[in-house]
């Protein structure tokens, strides 16, 4: 495996770690435990602290989008240098996409270091709230970069149909219809 392999299998790995979390907030957001679906599932599973999971998977998620670009220094084809990392407009290959995942790791950086405790309760709980929802944002932009992006890094069209890029549009797909989903708990108990 090439280390370029190794980046591309870390992002999509990534992805679904977001799409996780992503899906476990706004179970958080919701009424869940009141639910006849969640009462209906095995009392072990129901013993599980979701809002656990949800900050573990988000940390997971923080350092696996870290490693992600770090990789790709250490290939020497592709020409990325720290620069590119963090001012990524400049980057070597599609660097429009490039900026979209590198602004995913810095939004995702906000959301958890104001989901401090010290900080959360310094922020109050609107303004918490408000920056929190840049995560919606954010995993449209991860699985845009996923989807858009030429995993060989030659600035090539992507094959939408390759397995790696099905599993971005997947996740993709699973976040939109949970959205209008949670969009719609929240008007019914308007």
């Amino acid at each position: 495996m090439s280390v370029l392999d190794a980046s591309s299998f870390i992002g999509l790995i990534a992805l679904v770690t977001i799409t996780l979390n992503f899906l476990l907030g706004m179970m958080l957001a919701t009424a869940y435990k009141r639910s006849k679906i969640w009462k209906a599932l095995p009392a072990l599973m129901q013993r599980m602290d979701i809002n656990a999971i949800h900050n573990i998977t988000a940390y997971v998620a923080l350092g696996l989008i870290l490693i992600h670009p770090v990789l790709l220094l250490f290939d020497k084809e592709t020409k990325f240098q720290i620069s590119h990392i963090l001012l990524p407009f400049n980057a070597p290959h599609q660097p429009w996409l490039v900026a979209l995942g590198i602004i995913s790791f810095y939004a995702i950086l906000v959301v958890i270091i104001t989901t401090q405790k010290s900080i959360k309760s310094r922020l109050g709980f609107r303004a918490w709230k408000n920056i929190h929802l840049i995560s919606f944002v954010t995993a449209l932009f991860v699985c845009l970069h996923g989807i858009f992006i030429d995993q060989h890094l030659k600035d090539q069209s992507p094959d939408y149909l390759d397995g790696e890029k099905v599993l971005c549009e997947v996740c993709l797909l699973v976040m939109i219809v949970f959205s209008i989903i949670r969009v719609r708990y929240y008007y019914k108990s308007k």
